[in-house]
Parts: C-alpha cells; structure tokens; sequence
C-alpha cells in the first residue's frame, strides 16, 4: 500500500496544492489556502477518504489548520478501525485494539455515531458505551466482551439501530436478550456465527431455537437479520417472521437445521431479500475461489505490520 503525502506552495505563497495516496490512489486537489480552510469541510473530507489510523499518523503533519481540524471531535464522528484491528491480530498485537479505541472515544468526545472494530476487549466496549445516546452503529465481530459486561453497559447503547456481534461467542442468548430489551431502535442485526459440520442426522441438541426465539420476542422492529450457521430450526424461523413485521431481508445459510416446511418458504421468499439455508454447490464453489482471491490480496494488504505507535 502505497502512502504519501506531499505539500507544495507556489512562489507567491497564495496557493497550495496537497495530494493524498491513500489505497493506491490519489485524490488531488488544487485550491487556494488550504489552511484557512473551513474545518467542517477539512473534516467532511477526511472522512470519506482518509483511514483513521492515517489520519492521525500523516494529515496532521501537513499544517496546524489540519492538525487542529484532526484534534476536533468532527473527524471521529465515524470510526472504521476492522482493517486496522486485523492487522494487529495477524502480527499477533491484538493487546492494542482496546487503548487504540479508547483513545480515538476520547479524541471524539464520546460523539462517535459509527464504531466498526474488530476483537475488541471488555475495556474497549467500555468506552465505546461511554458515547451513549449518539452511537448509532456498533460492528464488534469476533468481540471477547461477556453477557455480564452487555448487562452492564447496554443501557447506554438504547439508539442503537445497527449492531454486528458476528463470531462473538461470550456472547450467548442472556447478552442477546439484554441487547434487545434495551436497544429498541434496532433495525439491523448481524449475528452470523462459525461454519459447524454439517450433522449426519439432527438430533434435539443439534437444534437451539432461543436466540431465534429472544430476537423475536425483543427485536419486533427488525427489518435486516443476518444469522447465518447458527443452530435454529424451523420454530426459530416462524417466531421470528411471525413478530419481526418489518422484516424485509433475512439470511439464515448454513442453519441445517432449518426446513421451511408448511408455508414458511413461502413467506420467506415474500421478503425483499432472503439468503435460504441451503448454499449451492456451484455457488459453492464460487465463494470458495473468490475466498482464495481475497486470501492472497490479504496477505500483500497487511503485509505491513502496525506498531504500538501508528494511532500515537
């Protein structure tokens, strides 16, 4: 990933011309005080093109109108650290996700509206509680936050309306249910979980319903639902098409236990968008060679390890 940054003045000094790489492209501009821009629109900017942990390691060694425009809450209103997060994992640093969160939380002012992390801890969890009222959207996945630090903190979280805890496996149908008691502006869930081995027969323990089963009983205002291989059955499904009126795009790949017997496939398939439990072998083998792709694409993305000081 190539990454510059480069600053020139005219002879007259009245104009500047700044470029950013960022992603193996550029996005140039040509203007005239670049430091006395507006810092509203500096931060718009930033915003839609500049990854945080860049931000703070290089748009605010360009002048003092960015760095202070970097210091301000208005840039971290969306915070989107999963790549960086990931990275950390693979160069087996993952002990820096949680100060890095808590600091870009505090950098805020606690006004961040979208957090998106990725094996974020109990402290990190913390913090991001800590935005209250104005975190709309919380991607967690592969979290190691617990049903009892949900318990303590989700009335915090109440206008939340998009929440991914994907592969969080302390997590389990008490936090679930605490998410949806107190989170009733929630339109959204991703709780997609592990591939398990598909069982030769399904027997009463291959099959578990409450989750399904709390989600329609709490969630009523649904209108996406990614529960992909989890172990709910056809009970599950009707719970939840039956109390989730809203509902509009529902996946359930890879729940074997599923049947759609009855009317069920029926009313799903009256859904905008419904991924059916059952993956074609051919689409199969789709995923599988594109999985390969990003595989490899992966490995030159983070071949460069993060240090303890990137987001310093």
């Amino acid at each position: 990933m190539e990454k510059e940054r480069e600053e020139m003045e005219s002879m007259n000094g009245l104009s500047k011309r700044v470029c950013v790489r960022v992603e193996n492209s550029a996005v140039c501009t040509t203007g005239g005080r670049w430091d006395e821009l507006n810092p509203e629109i500096l931060a718009s900017i930033f915003l839609r093109i500049v990854p945080p942990d860049l931000m703070v390691r290089s748009v605010v060694l360009v002048c003092r109108n960015w760095m202070e425009t970097v210091s301000g809450p208005s840039c971290w209103t969306e915070i989107d650290l999963e790549d960086w997060c990931r990275k950390c994992c693979i160069a087996k640093r993952p002990h820096l996700i949680d100060p890095v969160v808590r600091k870009v939380v505090r950098q805020s002012r606690s006004t961040v509206q979208q957090l998106s992390t990725y094996r974020l801890g109990i402290s990190g969890f913390s913090s991001a509680a800590s935005c209250g009222r104005c975190l709309k959207t919380l991607q967690i996945p592969m979290c190691e936050v617990t049903d009892q630090v949900v318990e303590k903190h989700v009335r915090f979280l109440a206008n939340l309306t998009f929440l991914d805890i994907s592969y969080c496996l302390k997590i389990t149908e008490k936090g679930l249910k605490a998410f949806g008691t107190q989170c009733k502006s929630l339109t959204h869930l991703r709780r997609n979980m592990p591939l398990w081995e598909l069982p030769t027969s399904v027997e009463a323990s291959d099959v578990n319903d409450q989750e399904a089963l709390i989600i329609a009983e709490t969630m009523k205002g649904l209108q996406r639902l990614d529960f992909a291989f989890n172990r709910l059955s056809d009970t599950g499904i009707e719970a939840i098409l039956t109390q989730c009126k809203a509902l509009t795009h529902l996946e359930i790949q890879g729940c074997w236990n599923v049947e759609l017997k009855g009317d069920l496939e029926v009313r799903c398939k009256k859904l905008v968008d419904f991924q059916s439990p059952w993956i074609d072998e051919h689409e199969d083998n789709l995923v599988d060679s594109s999985d390969n792709e990003d595989e490899s694409d992966d490995e030159s993305v983070y071949s460069e390890s993060p240090s303890s000081s990137d987001l310093d």
